[in-house]
């Protein structure tokens, strides 16, 4: 079974992510492989580098994220000259992964952590997934998240909350919704309901 984990900035993903983890899904973190596929000799890089400039490529050969965020940011042809070079590199690789993970266990349970999985017009990759959770937060607990844990002030929190997809992009798609608004032990708890049912639908009850 291959399920997508989806979420907004602060609304409690990674740890329903690690939850699931522990419980024995096999967690693909999409961010982790977004920084993987523009590593120093990818052909990622180098595109980004064609495109935007040696600025945007630190002395020691990395990508400068900070460099690059600053041209892409608010920017929309930029971002979309990004995107089409670095999503179909993390699909690519995604996908190697999930295929590795189901070799070694067929009947493994694999969870992809991917916070853009749909844009605000809806439209992404939910249909290469068996089913859909979103980790959902109202707006006014994922902004006191980013000021206390991350620390934000409260513009520019709300400003990364508006940057992304819609919360109703992502909840029109979920088959499964987390309701992470509240204490870590209600989440956990719903953590744990799902990964019965997943594991009932997966055949493996």
């Amino acid at each position: 079974m291959l399920v997508a984990l989806t979420g907004g900035i602060a609304s409690g993903k990674s740890t329903v992510a690690r939850r699931l983890s522990e419980l024995g899904a096999v967690v693909v973190d999409a961010d982790v492989i977004a920084r993987e596929v523009v590593e120093p000799g990818t052909a990622a890089l180098a595109r980004i580098a064609e495109e935007f400039g040696p600025r945007v490529i630190a002395a020691d050969g990395s990508l400068d994220r900070g460099a690059l965020g600053a041209i892409v940011f608010g920017d929309e042809r930029a971002r979309a000259t990004l995107n089409a070079i670095t999503h179909p590199a993390v699909g690519e690789r995604s996908r190697e992964l999930f295929a590795a993970a189901r070799a070694a266990d067929p009947e493994a349970i694999v969870v992809y952590d991917v916070p853009l999985l749909v844009n605000e017009r809806g439209e992404g990759r939910a249909d290469e997934f068996d089913r859909v959770v979103a980790v959902s937060a109202d707006e006014e607990t994922r902004v006191r998240r980013l000021v206390e844990l991350r620390g934000m002030d409260e513009g520019e929190a709300r400003r990364r909350i508006a940057s992304q997809a819609p919360e109703s992009a992502r909840l029109a798609i979920a088959h499964d919704v987390i309701d992470a608004s509240g204490t870590l032990e209600e989440t956990l708890a719903q953590v744990d309901a799902l990964w019965s049912t997943l594991r009932g639908v997966g055949g493996r009850a």
